[in-house]
């Protein structure tokens, strides 16, 4: 997308930029390939730099009010100080390593609906930081997520929304300043017992964090209260897990147990909780496949909310993200 705004900072015949991306699908751990290309204003400038940046949206909270704030998660320079000539057009060519803890955005084709994600770019003239549009990112599963997502649609589940908390997940190696939750609604067997199920992923190079929370429904005279279960595998331990039996078998236990266990099941660690939260804030607070992608697409016309409120177009990223820029 070409800047809009540069004409603003530099006043009329400033350089213009156009960042492409060769194929906006990728995974974390992927790089994502494309290319920056500036065309020289009306005058010779110096270019400081050239850097991209990932944004999202993330949930927060400030004085017991619920509200969104844009988060640059991950960033780098992908060209120097140079001299950009009157009209010269040059070209960046970039390879932008996709953190392993991006969210999800896209399942089988389905966009999921809350899911903000775009990159950024940047270029500083006369150390004035200049941000142009938002270029939309479409974050797949790894195979390993799929495989859990997989079971989730075997199992009956029905998919509600998904969002990011700011935040740490205690007992959990993380690095980004947040984490991802995709919520669904329970199977039918589990109605009256379950109110939802939300699923969180924190991937890694070498393996693979599920974070299960079941709100359970409350007695007449009892709070609803929540069951927490991890399970921590490999990327090639979760190729051969068998997800749908280990999530039934949690969930049971998590609809009719009270108190707290641990223990080894499946050649893998299980950490469960009860009646507490894991989320231990340190804050101020290309396979395509039918069942999952059903799952979405029919949760998000079954809600009313369809997914073109889901699928955010380039112009809409910006109206998102407006007032936001503050935060980076």
């Amino acid at each position: 997308m070409v800047f809009k705004k540069l004409l603003g900072a530099l006043g009329v015949g400033g350089p213009s930029v156009d960042t492409v991306l060769h194929h906006p699908h990728v995974r974390p751990g992927e790089n994502l390939v494309g290319e920056v290309r500036i065309t020289g204003g009306k005058q010779d400038v110096n270019v400081e730099h050239v850097a991209l940046g990932f944004v999202t949206r993330t949930e927060t909270e400030h004085g017991g009010r619920d509200g969104h704030a844009g988060v640059e998660f991950h960033r780098a320079v992908v060209a120097g100080h140079f001299a950009l000539r009157e009209g010269e057009n040059k070209t960046i060519p970039f390879e932008l390593p996709v953190p392993w803890e991006t969210p999800i955005t896209s399942v089988y084709g389905q966009h999921l609906a809350g899911m903000t994600l775009g990159v950024r770019t940047e270029l500083a003239i006369a150390k004035v930081a200049n941000k142009g549009d938002l270029d939309p990112v479409i974050v797949e599963p790894l195979p390993a997520q799929e495989k859990v997502l997989e079971a989730f649609s075997q199992l009956g589940f029905h998919f509600k929304s998904a969002d990011l908390e700011h935040g740490h997940l205690r007992g959990v190696r993380q690095e980004l300043p947040f984490f991802q939750e995709i919520e669904f609604f329970p199977p039918p067997q589990f109605s009256g017992r379950i109110n939802e199920v939300e699923l969180t992923f924190v991937a890694g190079p070498h393996g693979l964090d599920v974070v299960l929370e079941a709100d359970k429904r409350g007695g007449f005279f009892a709070p609803s209260q929540d069951a927490f279960g991890r399970f921590h595998v490999t990327h090639e331990e979760a190729l051969t897990t068998d997800w749908a039996g280990q999530i039934h078998g949690w969930l049971e236990q998590a609809a009719e147990r009270r108190g707290g266990m641990g223990h080894h099941m499946g050649g893998y660690d299980q950490h469960q909780g009860y009646g507490h939260h894991p989320h231990g804030y340190h804050e101020e607070h290309h396979r395509r496949g039918s069942g999952v992608g059903g799952m979405v697409a029919g949760a998000a016309l079954g809600a009313g909310a369809g997914f073109l409120g889901g699928m955010v177009a380039g112009e809409i990223m910006e109206e998102v993200f407006e007032g936001d820029e503050e935060e980076f």
